[in-house]
């Protein structure tokens, strides 16, 4: 996709850097769940070194674990060889300190959306980096220009914002805040393309492109089950077979986590002050009783049988 300017009609560029390209050869990702593991995953089979760090050691064994086991399926479906898996696998190390990325040329962050831990980790981040090292972070909904402003770097500053699972999907979307230099995006984009991932290019707006479409249609999912239109089977086979979706949106919502899509909404809702992004009572409930989804087990669906069950 090409973007809607040049870099000399860009008002978002700082004219007063033009520096050399660097090249991405060390990648520092911060957070090893879902979605940290994922890119972790991308990043060393597209044969990039990978420092992985987390809260503890068992996080990222954990992380290691998942990438290790989604690789295999990759094998098994014919994706890569035994040997991109043992040479990607190879290339990921435990990350124990940010002391660790200081010859990362970038850092991902991929921690839990929201702005108050980002900002932290970004403050503790910044003075490992060696100076021209660029710091992308993974949110899904959060502004980019106020996550960069935290940082001693926000001209090296982006938003990545990988789609889940990241070894399946095939999309990136990249953000740019108001700082962001033109060098900085185009290094991340053919960053971007080296790992399979198709560049899709959104404004520093709440939730972005495709949150801002699809938190608020599984809002409203949310909102038809609390009204007692449906039940969670009804509405999920609806959207399945009456819109053709591969997944339904109470069954997705679960997936992505009831607490991520609970924030986005509340950064949709506090950012654009609309009350048609106002979060429903009964997503809210949900994330207040600890059912996240299939991370914890329960949410719209109980997964602790061998069939997930509807909770509702």
């Amino acid at each position: 996709m090409v973007p809607p300017y040049t870099a000399r009609e860009n008002p978002f560029v700082n004219r007063a850097e033009r520096r050399e390209p660097v090249v991405i050869k060390t990648v520092g990702v911060i957070g090893a769940g879902q979605m940290g593991n994922g890119i972790a995953h991308v990043c060393s089979l597209g044969g990039y070194k990978v420092l992985l760090n987390d809260l503890s050691k068992e996080r990222v064994e954990s992380g290691l674990a998942t990438i290790h086991g989604n690789m295999t399926r990759q094998i098994h479906r014919g994706k890569i060889t035994e040997e991109d898996r043992d040479r990607a696998l190879a290339l990921i190390s435990y990350a124990p300190s940010f002391d660790a990325f200081n010859d990362c040329e970038l850092v991902i962050e991929a921690a839990t959306e929201d702005e108050d831990i980002k900002r932290k980790i970004l403050i503790a981040l910044c003075p490992h980096l060696k100076p021209e090292a660029i710091v992308g972070s993974n949110t899904s909904s959060i502004s980019i220009t106020r996550l960069a402003a935290v940082t001693d770097r926000p001209e090296h500053f982006i938003g990545m914002h990988f789609m889940n699972p990241v070894p399946v999907m095939d999309l990136i979307e990249m953000i740019r805040g108001i700082a962001t230099d033109e060098t900085t995006f185009g290094i991340c984009r053919k960053f971007a393309e080296t790992l399979g991932k198709t560049v899709t290019v959104a404004e520093d707006f709440p939730a972005f492109i495709v949150n801002r479409i699809l938190m608020p249609m599984i809002n409203e999912a949310v909102y038809t089950l609390y009204e007692g239109v449906g039940t969670v089977e009804a509405i999920d086979m609806a959207m399945r077979l009456g819109a053709r979706h591969p997944m339904g949106p109470l069954q997705l919502a679960d997936f992505i986590g009831l607490d991520t899509c609970l924030s986005v909404m509340q950064v949709l809702y506090e950012g654009l002050a609309d009350t048609k992004y106002r979060p429903c009572p009964l997503l809210v409930k949900y994330v207040e009783a600890g059912w996240l989804g299939r991370k914890t087990q329960r949410g719209f669906y109980d997964y602790r049988g061998e069939v997930p069950v509807p909770t509702r």
